[in-house]
C-alpha cells in the first residue's frame, strides 16, 4: 500500500492554490480534490447542474429581509 505524498499536496495547496497552512489542513480530501480539478473526473460543473443547485438553494427567498 502506498502512502500520500503529502509534501506534493501542500505545495499543491499552499503554493498553487494560495491556501494558508490552516485553510489546507482544514479541507476534507473530497473538497482539496475539487479544488485541484480532479472531482467528479476531473470536469467542470455543467449549467445544467448549476442550474439544479441555484434552485435548491437560492439566495434569496421571498419574503427575506434583506
Amino acid at each position: 500500500m502506498q502512502g500520500f505524498d503529502w509534501a506534493a499536496l501542500m505545495r499543491a495547496g499552499v503554493r498553487g492554490l494560495g491556501l494558508s497552512p490552516d485553510e489546507f489542513w482544514a479541507l476534507t480530501p473530497a473538497e482539496l480534490q475539487v479544488l485541484l480539478g480532479e472531482g467528479q473526473g476531473g470536469r467542470p460543473m455543467g449549467r445544467s447542474r448549476l442550474d439544479e443547485l441555484m434552485a435548491a438553494f437560492p439566495d434569496h427567498t421571498e419574503g427575506a429581509m434583506e
